[in-house]
């Protein structure tokens, strides 16, 4: 039989390149170990999961690897009359570790919401929970948001109400050592004089600012972003030398969403600027900018998960480093399951790899969840493989050899040979 020289040369042209490796079997190989420890409920746990430094890139590129704590939700109010808490805002201290500031009922005797901390070396557990700000005169003071100074001081933004017009204004305390703020042990009590001031906005003294006041230090000032509700689907800002009296600098961007949150990322050359908002609905919003006023319209970051978490009040981003070398490692958001908001909790998503099972059938398995910022977990057995992303989850980084496993067992990234 005759065969064409020219169709037997793409014949055997096809047959090469199907005999060649997959991408997948080329990809770097990425050890795990396995570890003496026990994964909870008889899952796998996976360690070493955290991202690699701030990358503006991929922010801008594609949804991000953001996965919910299995502990769902991370932190219930305590035992008490009145339970809702919500707005955390998140603070690393110079031991490394984290105190988390949040507000509403932490198992108060009375409806009137306060400010509370906790603190966290790995958000796995938490320990010294207490009040820090007494509602005082007000009858509320909630929506609390954190920065630290150059020194390692303490300045904190929240939400009083009422003022003397029976609105809500930000209300500001400062603390050197994060034990007495405006001078008074904790929990210190809040004053009618804790109001700050606004020159060059019209508005403020008619302005009803709640839960919408952004406290972060940049360039040795003071800079306060902020919504209005009688002037909504504006974002502004406002600077200050003292964190007392701020003057109006202008709109930064606009859109339907309040401002919960406001990040810096230092590089050599630039400082990034992230954006946290929240809509009172079933997702979270971001914008990111390298000047800080101005920025593009809120874009969404991740929809709520379930029922549990349906109705999204407020954002707190959790960063870690130091000053000039900063990275996001997750977000802590106050949701709840009823739409008049008075029963939330605080929830978690961890920005990680993306780790995908594969099965010697073939089967794909994603993970259950995250364990904190750095343990997925995953609910799977026998022998297969994982691939690797970036936080991007798009990008391969890499493949682990074929491995066996067995619920319970945990295992660790290493670099070692």
């Amino acid at each position: 039989m005759f065969i064409n020289p020219r169709r037997l040369c793409s014949l055997l042209a096809c047959l090469a390149i199907a005999a060649l490796p997959s991408p997948d079997s080329r990809a770097q190989i990425i050890r795990l170990k396995k570890l003496d420890a026990k994964a909870p409920d008889n899952t796998i746990e996976i360690r070493g999961v955290s991202p690699a430094p701030f990358n503006p890139r991929i922010w801008n590129q594609s949804p991000l690897n953001f996965l919910p704590d299995i502990r769902h939700p991370l932190l219930e109010p305590r035992d008490g009359a009145f339970r809702n808490i919500y707005a955390p805002s998140i603070v690393q201290l110079s031991s490394g570790s984290f105190r988390i500031f949040y507000g509403g009922w932490d198992g108060t005797p009375t409806g009137n919401d306060r400010i509370y901390s906790a603190d966290t070396s790995d958000f796995l557990t938490f320990t010294n929970r207490h009040t820090v700000i007494e509602h005082g005169p007000f009858q509320h003071v909630c929506n609390v948001n954190v920065t630290r100074t150059e020194t390692g001081a303490f300045a904190m933004m929240c939400t009083a109400c009422p003022d003397a017009k029976g609105l809500n204004k930000p209300a500001v305390f400062f603390s050197p050592d994060g034990k007495s703020f405006n001078d008074h042990p904790e929990p210190a009590p809040a004053k009618p004089a804790d109001i700050i001031t606004m020159q060059g906005y019209a508005p403020f003294d008619s302005a009803d600012i709640n839960g919408t006041s952004v406290l972060v230090r940049d360039s040795a000032k003071y800079r306060l972003y902020f919504n209005n509700f009688q002037d909504f689907e504006k974002t502004y800002r406002a600077s200050s030398d003292d964190g007392r009296n701020f003057i109006f600098d202008g709109k930064v961007t606009t859109g339907s969403a309040m401002i919960n949150d406001v990040k810096l990322f230092p590089t050599k050359s630039e400082t990034l600027y992230l954006l946290g908002f929240h809509h009172n609905g079933d997702s979270l919003l971001y914008s990111l900018s390298r000047d800080p006023l101005n920025f593009p319209p809120p874009r969404p970051l991740f929809k709520n998960l379930n029922d549990a978490d349906k109705h999204i009040v407020s954002i707190g981003w959790i960063v870690n480093g130091d000053q000039d070398n900063r990275n996001l490692i997750g977000v802590l958001y106050g949701a709840g399951a009823t739409p008049t908001l008075d029963a939330n909790r605080i929830f978690a998503r961890w920005l990680q790899k993306k780790l995908i099972w594969v099965d010697d059938n073939g089967a794909l398995t994603g993970p259950r969840g995250a364990l904190g910022p750095d343990r997925a977990i995953f609910q799977a057995s026998g022998t297969g493989h994982f691939k690797i992303y970036s936080e991007d989850a798009q990008t391969l980084l890499g493949r682990t050899a074929p491995i066996t496993l067995t619920p319970g067992d945990v295992f660790q990234f290493t670099n070692d040979k």
